[in-house]
């Protein structure tokens, strides 16, 4: 069993535990930004892994979801922002650097633009999120940034970055509602007992790594030099469930990426109960 792993530090409280050998895996564990995740999945290199919420939509027929197992916010998520040099409603027609690591939050952030800030930039894929970070490349107007990086920026503002939008918060304000960026789902090929033998490891490993957001922030200002309070205010923040509340949040941007086009129109599948 080959199991997926986004290396970025929201990642932690799923895996923490594991990583300690507290709790026992049958697999291993290969990393990967999510469009990468995403892309072994499509061929078949790994057998359960997290990935975009996005790339679920598109290839519902492949997957099952794991039940209870999600990175989503309610609200701010703090590591998903846009940073712009001129109010979002001002970039149309003007260039929008976006990751391409990220699948879910690239087509976010084009319905943001549509429907709330109303206007088309020129999306120029890039690595915002690698690199010098400090500054506005040349030629463009704005930029999203995603993961570590994006904590990274929180206390080092520019000043052609002085229009910050952090886009779980902009969700949460249009809509009303969560927003689910990545999910856990298991290949409909592995045999059910091992998928779930899986799924009730990362559940106690996530258990325990929420009992322990300390010891992890710890680790992540270690491997990324983000301060630690930081880091505590950021996975705190998080949740790593999926609540009735989550879904009406992961149904509604499904709906609304359905209507234009950009996925399938499909259905939530789940991986059964033992």
């Amino acid at each position: 069993m080959k199991i997926g792993r986004i290396p970025y530090i929201n990642c932690y409280p799923v895996y923490g535990a594991i990583d300690r050998g507290i709790v026992r895996l049958d697999g291993s564990i290969v990393n990967g930004v999510p469009t990468v995740l995403n892309t072994m999945m499509q061929n078949g290199a790994l057998d359960i892994s997290v990935v975009s919420a996005v790339e679920y939509a598109r290839e519902s027929s492949r997957y099952l979801l794991l039940p209870d197992l999600a990175i989503s916010c309610d609200g701010p998520v703090q590591s998903v922002m846009l940073y712009s040099s001129r109010p979002a409603g001002e970039l149309g027609g003007r260039n929008v650097l976006v990751s391409r690591s990220s699948m879910t939050s690239v087509a976010l952030l084009e319905l943001l633009f549509d429907e709330v800030w109303h206007a088309r930039p020129r999306f120029v894929p890039g690595d915002a999120e690698v690199g010098d970070i400090s500054s506005m490349p040349a030629g463009v107007d704005a930029r999203l940034v995603i993961g570590d990086a994006a904590l990274l920026l929180r206390n080092s503002p520019e000043d052609s970055n002085r229009y910050a939008y952090d886009l779980g918060a902009v969700w949460k304000d249009w809509t009303g509602l969560p927003f689910v960026f990545a999910v856990w789902v298991a290949q409909r090929s592995v045999p059910a007992a091992d998928a779930l033998s899986v799924h009730a490891s990362l559940l106690k490993s996530r258990d325990w790594g929420l009992q322990n957001i300390p010891v992890l922030a710890e680790q992540a200002e270690q491997a990324t030099g983000i301060d630690r309070s930081i880091c505590v205010e950021y996975l705190s923040g998080l949740d790593y469930g999926l609540s009735y509340a989550h879904f009406a949040g992961l149904a509604e941007f499904f709906r609304r990426l359905v209507s234009r086009g950009r996925i399938p129109n499909g259905t939530l599948s789940f991986l059964p109960a033992a």
